[in-house]
């Protein structure tokens, strides 16, 4: 990309960048983007001055790395660019899709059921596994 290019452009227009699933990205993607808003903005200054946003669940998968080892693969993530200690981590408190329009008697079933898919995801529940194990499924979720 160079200056007074179209790209370039659009980035100046730009005001707010949003990278969906950032933690299963290479950090080089980052670290590219990083020095491209340098070369066409402010050199000086993360991404140009531009704000960015990296959403993603940290509970998910790292960065594939064919034939890595552990060290590789944690290598790769954004964690480990330069860019991670500008970063600062926003969490998600309240699942709205899940809860606007409903009664006050289902919100609390909807709250029980969120906080066992989290629990599922960090994996609290089925007791001790290496990989695999057995999850129990409420009845009151079951459809026969």
């Amino acid at each position: 990309m160079e200056r007074g290019s179209d790209e370039a452009k659009l980035l100046e227009k730009t005001k707010l960048i949003i990278w969906d699933e950032a933690l299963m990205t290479h950090k080089h993607a980052f670290q590219a983007l990083d020095k491209s808003c340098k070369d066409v903005l402010k050199p000086n200054s993360l991404f140009g001055e531009k704000v960015v946003v990296f959403g993603g669940d940290f509970r998910q998968i790292l960065p594939v790395i064919k034939k890595g080892s552990r060290q590789q693969i944690v290598n790769a993530s954004l964690c480990s660019s330069y860019i991670w200690h500008h970063c600062r981590v926003l969490k998600l408190t309240r699942n709205l899709r899940l809860t606007i329009g409903q009664p006050s008697a289902d919100i609390e079933e909807t709250k029980k059921f969120s906080k066992w898919l989290l629990d599922i995801g960090e994996g609290k529940v089925g007791g001790p596994n290496e990989g695999t194990t057995k999850i129990e499924i409420p009845d009151d979720l079951l459809i026969e």
